[in-house]
């Protein structure tokens, strides 16, 4: 590949043998070389892809390059949203990582953005965010959340727990229907202004501020 030029740097000059370069500054064919091991990809999930890399399509992985499927390890999604929901997504291909980031005992904020068939009055919102809620099927009551009306039958929410459905079951149970939901952050990072459908490498002072945030915050939960 160096021989027939295909492989140049991020300035446009061709890149030739012992050639001293940053990962990121390489393209091969035009295309950046994929993330390297133990990387965190930031992806904004369209509504209708499924957080799986087996179950019907379409998957989030056909958003992505086909490779990252075929990594040993596989970039894995860190926890699910649901087909119906959009927004961010993080995958990394490590495993420890993905789970101090995921693990019930962080406590990592996460906000979504519902829009609802009708908003509840505010004493059932207030249920919400005073926590000790119980859902159907379940033996521990709700963690306490943020809750902000934003717009007309809007709502932005913030969970530091991660139950199956939570959002959509949390105000089925005040009697108001998500019609849409929609995460827009995971712990202190923004989606920010991505498109639907596109995805980016976190930066590594980006990978950094969420491990330190993972671990701030279980201390700060207890007292």
């Amino acid at each position: 590949m160096l021989g027939a030029r295909r492989v140049t740097h991020a300035d446009g000059r061709v890149l030739r043998e012992g050639a001293t370069f940053a990962h990121d500054d390489v393209l091969v064919d035009g295309t950046p070389l994929d993330p390297p091991p133990g990387s965190v990809v930031l992806l904004h999930k369209p509504v209708g892809y499924v957080c799986s890399t087996q179950d019907r399509p379409p998957l989030v992985y056909e958003l992505l390059p086909s490779r990252f499927v075929r990594r040993d390890p596989v970039m894995a999604t860190v926890g699910r949203l649901d087909a119906d929901t959009s927004g961010l997504l993080l995958l990394t291909d490590d495993g420890a990582l993905n789970h101090q980031f995921t693990s019930p005992r962080t406590h990592l904020p996460k906000v979504y953005v519902a829009q609802l068939d009708v908003l509840p009055a505010l004493e059932q919102l207030k249920l919400l965010e005073d926590g000790g809620l119980m859902l159907r099927g379940e033996t521990t009551p709700l963690a306490p959340a943020v809750v902000e009306p934003c717009g007309e039958r809007g709502v932005r929410i913030t969970l530091t727990e991660g139950r199956y459905h939570q959002v959509r079951r949390m105000f089925a149970a005040v009697g108001a229907h998500v019609e849409t939901l929609h995460r827009e952050a995971f712990g202190p990072l923004p989606l920010g202004d991505l498109p639907a459908g596109e995805w980016r490498v976190l930066s590594e002072s980006e990978v950094v501020n969420l491990r330190e945030s993972a671990r701030r915050l279980p201390a700060a939960v207890e007292r």
